[in-house]
């Protein structure tokens, strides 16, 4: 069995490369001759539900909102910023791995606090002073 290069997610998740499926494509938009023939556009495709990656992972990717993650659980990265196939695909992969890395962060728990009795006097005062600016603006009829 051939040995594939790592992919560093984090200290402790790590990726083998051919999990992940490559697709070059041409780029789109304006740019002349040389785009129209050559596909300098990376494309990433990497499958959550079939991957390595540990449950707490894929659980929090496939609940993720984010418009790169597919229904049917997969991930798709288009890159087409450089004119080099070789600058896309290292652009991709590095959202890629940021993408999945962004999960296995976890948020501080908010502790709710009150506002100060200074700060709601302050509100109310300035609420007060803009309703008596706007109600000076208004055109007072004599009937």
């Amino acid at each position: 069995m051939p040995k594939f290069a790592m992919i560093k997610i984090s200290n402790r998740v790590e990726l083998q490369e051919n999990e992940i499926e490559w697709q070059f494509i041409r780029s789109s938009g304006a740019g002349g001759q040389h785009l129209n023939k050559v596909s300098t556009a990376a494309q990433l495709i990497f499958d959550i539900k079939s991957s390595s990656l540990p449950e707490y992972y894929q659980e929090r990717l496939l609940n993720k909102a984010d418009h790169r993650i597919t229904k049917s659980g997969k991930i798709i990265i288009k890159c087409q910023a450089s004119r080099s196939q070789d600058a896309n695909r290292q652009t991709a992969l590095e959202l890629f791995i940021a993408l999945v890395a962004s999960v296995g962060e976890v948020q501080k728990k908010r502790i709710p606090t009150r506002a100060t009795k200074g700060s709601q006097t302050r509100r109310l005062e300035s609420k007060k002073q803009k309703a008596a600016t706007k109600a000076m603006r208004q055109q007072k009829t004599d009937y």
